[in-house]
C-alpha cells in the first residue's frame, strides 16, 4: 500500500510539471490522423500472412499430399486415392462427382464409410480452392461452392425439430443453386448425408427425389449418402444418378469388419440386425426377457 501511494503521488507531480498524459494523447491523435486509415490494411496483410503460413505448414506436414488443379473448363470433380484430411490412417478411394446436373448416390450399410466419404470430398474441395494440398494422389475440379447438409440438430430454444432444421438447410442449398444456375464461373457442389431421416420412409423417398430434382435442374452437382436403395431404381433419377457403395464382411467366427473400399453399383448387403446382435439386442436377448 505504501508503494502504491508513493507511486500515485509521483504520478500526480509528473502530470502537474510536464503534462505527460496530455502529450501522449496528443501524440496518439496525431498518429491516428496520419495512419488510422491504413490499420485495416495492416491487419488484412497480417491475416493473409498467417493463412499462407498455415497452408505452408500443411504442405510441410503432409509431403505426400498433392495440390489440386482448379480448371474452369472441367466438367466434373475427379480425384484418385482420396482420404479424409483429419484421419491419420485412412483407406483411400477414387471419386468422381459430376458433371453439372448429375449426382453421386452413395449407398451402404451402417458404419461402412458413407458419411466419411462425403466429408472427405467436401473438406478436400475447400482445401484445393484455398490453395492448399489435398489428401489425394490427384485432384481436378471446376470452381465450385460447397454446400452441405450434415449432422443437422434440433433447437429447443427456437422450437425447431431436427426434421424442420434440415428442411430449412435444404431450402438454403436449393436457393443457392438457383442463384448459381446461370453462373458460368462456378457451380454448386452439394453434399447431403442421410438426408431427411426424420420422417417415414414413403414420404422421405418422395421428398428426397424432389430436393434432388430441384438441385440437378439448377445444374448443381453433388453426392448423397442414403440407406434408401429404391432411389437408385427410380426412373426419374436414373439418367442423372451414378451409384457407388460400401460393404461389410461377416467372418465365420462372428463379428463384423469393414474394408471401406468404394465399389460401383448399389449396396448388396445390410448389417442392422447383425449390429443389434453385437450389442446384445438380438433374438437371444428378446427371448431371455420373456
Amino acid at each position: 500500500m505504501r508503494h502504491s501511494s508513493l507511486f500515485g503521488v509521483l504520478h500526480i507531480l509528473v502530470q502537474i510539471m510536464w503534462l505527460v498524459d496530455f502529450h501522449v494523447l496528443a501524440w496518439l491523435e496525431t498518429w491516428q490522423r496520419k495512419h488510422g486509415q491504413q490499420v485495416r490494411e495492416w491487419f488484412e496483410a497480417i491475416g493473409q500472412l498467417e493463412a499462407l503460413a498455415s497452408l505452408a505448414s500443411l504442405a510441410h506436414d503432409h509431403p505426400t499430399w498433392q495440390f489440386g488443379r482448379i480448371d474452369p473448363q472441367a466438367s466434373e470433380l475427379e480425384a484418385d486415392q482420396v482420404g479424409h484430411p483429419l484421419l491419420a490412417d485412412c483407406v483411400r478411394n477414387g471419386v468422381r462427382v459430376g458433371p453439372r446436373g448429375t449426382f453421386l448416390l452413395v449407398t451402404g450399410s451402417n458404419m461402412s464409410g458413407k458419411s466419411t466419404l462425403l466429408r472427405a470430398v467436401g473438406m478436400n474441395a475447400v482445401l484445393a480452392q484455398a490453395g492448399a494440398p489435398v489428401c489425394a494422389s490427384a485432384w481436378s475440379m471446376p470452381p465450385v461452392e460447397v454446400a452441405t447438409s450434415m449432422r443437422i440438430q434440433d433447437s429447443l430454444e427456437d422450437g425447431v425439430s431436427s426434421f424442420m432444421a434440415e428442411l430449412r438447410r435444404l431450402k438454403e442449398i436449393v436457393d443457392r443453386a438457383v442463384e448459381l444456375r446461370n453462373d458460368p464461373s462456378r457451380s454448386l457442389l452439394f453434399l447431403l448425408d442421410e438426408v431427411l431421416q426424420g420422417t417415414n420412409s414413403v414420404e422421405r423417398h418422395i421428398a428426397v427425389m424432389q430436393v434432388v430434382k430441384h438441385l440437378t435442374d439448377c445444374d448443381a452437382m453433388g453426392a448423397i449418402s442414403t440407406h434408401d436403395l429404391e432411389l437408385a431404381a427410380s426412373r426419374e433419377l436414373k439418367p442423372i444418378c451414378r451409384t457407388v457403395h460400401f460393404r461389410e464382411t461377416l467372418p465365420p467366427g462372428g463379428g463384423i469388419t469393414f474394408d471401406f473400399r468404394l465399389r460401383p453399383g448399389v449396396a448388396t448387403t445390410t448389417n442392422a440386425i447383425k449390429l443389434l446382435q453385437l450389442v446384445g439386442l438380438g433374438d437371444g436377448c428378446h427371448k431371455a426377457s420373456r
